[in-house]
């Protein structure tokens, strides 16, 4: 992961600056020590509460950056994640995710089509009015029947991207709205496509926060025919 990548993840920035604000709160710590071995306690005092301030500080934005794990900037149109499809027998896939990082990742699906959803974070005052930007991240895949009957009775896949099970900014804005004011919208958005063997996708997410996802050429022309032709 390149360090462009690093600096749209806003847990990057947060951790970044809680490091910064630890070490400023362990130099203060160390003058604190010297003015109490010089018997000077005003000036120990007054090292003591900026020690207090940086360290909480610190505590604050490491424990946000904690909670945004897996979030990232949203720009005007953001590439999320590309999708490779190969079929293993009848409504059954292996599905490879390629991030825009580099990462990837092999899932098995079961169905006729994949769905994938994000998360999307808008801000109130006064984070908007610092300029801070949506964010979002994935949520989780999952397998689609085209059929409603078989949907209900058929073996389902669902796959989460959640890194941060319950300590995640989505979770605690629901668990705790009152102390979360800046959080604005908390929405989801979904996109899905059908399921072709050797068909590739590509996913995208807008800065009004809709998905978009595209097939390629070659894997629009498959979606049009019938399986096995």
């Amino acid at each position: 992961m390149d360090w462009s990548t690093l600096l749209r993840m806003p847990m990057t920035v947060l951790l970044v600056l809680a490091a910064i604000f630890l070490l400023i709160s362990l130099v203060h710590l160390v003058r604190l020590r010297h003015h109490m071995h010089s018997g000077r306690r005003l000036a120990a005092s007054w090292r003591a509460l900026l020690c207090l301030v940086f360290f909480a500080l610190a505590l604050l934005l490491g424990g946000t950056g904690y909670a945004l794990r897996g979030y990232r900037l949203l720009s005007e149109e953001s590439p999320v994640v590309d999708i490779d499809a190969h079929i293993l027998s009848p409504q059954r896939w292996m599905l490879t995710l390629n991030w825009p990082d580099g990462t990837t990742r092999q899932e098995q699906l079961y169905g006729d089509d994949w769905r994938i959803e994000a998360v999307v974070l808008k801000w109130q005052l006064p984070a908007l009015l610092a300029g801070l930007p949506p964010l979002y991240r994935l949520d989780r895949l999952s397998g689609r029947y085209d059929d409603p009957a078989q949907e209900a009775s058929a073996p389902r896949t669902v796959v989460s991207f959640s890194q941060n099970g319950t300590f995640d900014l989505l979770n605690l804005r629901k668990q705790y709205p009152r102390y979360l004011p800046e959080v604005d919208t908390v929405y989801g958005s979904a996109a899905f496509l059908p399921l072709v063997d050797q068909g590739h996708y590509s996913i995208s997410l807008m800065r009004t926060g809709a998905l978009v996802a595209r097939p390629d050429e070659a894997t629009q022309q498959r979606i049009g025919q019938p399986l096995g032709s």
